[in-house]
């Protein structure tokens, strides 16, 4: 059975994927597919994290009455990794390799933190909390994460 822990794990891999290419499109100084490769990751994520934000967070929060703890930081990490990803397109749009390196550093480390957050703690808690609306919960997850 998928569990919430595996369905999001494998999109963040997903979405791992996608900002590889945008890199590899950096490294062959190829701006004009670097922006569309990051435009495609950018889309993901931020389906990603609306789908925790409007979905996840929310049930799990309702759930446990916890609104102060994991989620909280969770979504303090979103408003970062947004910030991000929005200079990372600046600097691809400005053709500023330099700078679009030094942010793409950054954003990578602080998704694998943020990720391993997710995918240990928050997730494993999800699948426990809200194990007998599962169905549900990754029925809504995928929906709004293939809108993007």
């Amino acid at each position: 059975m998928t569990t919430i822990r595996s369905f999001m794990t494998d999109d963040h891999r997903r979405c791992d994927d996608l900002f590889a290419e945008a890199e590899q499109a950096v490294a062959k100084k190829d701006f004009e597919l670097a922006q569309a490769a990051f435009g495609h990751f950018r889309s993901a994520m931020l389906a990603h994290f609306a789908g925790e934000e409007n979905t996840l967070f929310p049930t799990f929060e309702a759930r446990t009455g916890m609104s102060m703890g994991p989620t909280q930081v969770m979504r303090m990490e979103h408003v970062q990794l947004r910030s991000l990803m929005d200079d990372g397109m600046a600097a691809l749009q400005a053709g500023n390799a330099d700078d679009y390196l030094g942010l793409a550093d950054t954003l990578v480390i602080m998704m694998q933190q943020h990720n391993m957050k997710e995918e240990n703690i928050l997730y494993p808690m999800c699948d426990q909390h809200l194990s007998d609306e599962l169905p549900a919960v990754l029925e809504r997850l995928e929906s709004e994460l293939s809108e993007e």
